[in-house]
């Protein structure tokens, strides 16, 4: 975290009031544009595949609470098991038709700590794809007690994948513009770290899971 030295910096000023300012445009261009937006055509979440390869699936019911902090959309939960691990893996993905001022995504770094997790460490690491290119996606490492957990998350504009919420707002404001376009989506992928694991074990395990999802997610995350 930021000491008082380093939040007092005019640098970390002017990209606080950056980052504001960006939010506040976003929210009154999304008003502007809240009515006459286009969703496109994709398979509803309930139907994403609960067998993936050697991974079967239990679905993991979101409750009404959640659902309202969540707003509009469409939310799917599984807890992925077997592929050879003891530990599973859970996936969230979220998918928004239309964000106006006030429905815009949650982003998982604020929602975890509210959840009991503390975050030990977090950067942004790159997820490589089919065809040898990578895009960055928010790696964090929790605790809640002795119990530890790694999360990947990113966000997906129209089908961009982007780590940054502020540059997922921008291609928000950027596809509303070219395309009438204003769903966008949220990937959240985590894993337990076992007693006898270390991070870089659980993180291959998220990545090999990750590339099992990344060529179906398309279809239901336009």
């Amino acid at each position: 975290m930021p000491d008082a030295h380093a939040k007092s910096s005019p640098g970390f000023r002017l990209r606080f009031s950056l980052a504001v300012a960006l939010l506040a445009a976003t929210g009154l261009f999304l008003q502007l544009r809240s009515s006459g937006v286009r969703v496109p055509e994709r398979r509803p979440l309930a139907m994403f595949p609960a067998e993936i390869q050697d991974w079967s699936s239990r679905t993991i019911p979101i409750p009404a609470d959640i659902r309202a902090v969540l707003g509009p959309g469409e939310f799917l939960e599984r807890l992925y098991s077997g592929n050879g691990s003891q530990q599973p893996v859970d996936l969230f993905l979220a998918y928004f038709p239309s964000q106006k001022a006030g429905d815009t995504m949650h982003s998982p770094k604020n929602c975890l700590p509210g959840g009991g997790w503390t975050p030990i460490a977090s950067s942004e690491v790159p997820l490589a794809v089919r065809g040898g290119k990578s895009f960055l996606v928010n790696r964090y490492l929790i605790a809640k007690g002795l119990d530890r957990m790694l999360v990947f998350y990113w966000f997906q504009e129209q089908g961009r994948p982007v780590a940054s919420e502020y540059w997922a707002k921008f291609f928000l404001v950027a596809g509303a513009i070219r395309d009438d376009r204003t769903d966008g989506a949220l990937i959240r992928v985590a894993t337990p770290i076992g007693d006898m694991e270390t991070p870089g074990i659980a993180q291959q395990r998220i990545v090999a899971f990750a590339h099992q999802i990344l060529p179906l997610l398309p279809s239901y995350l336009p």
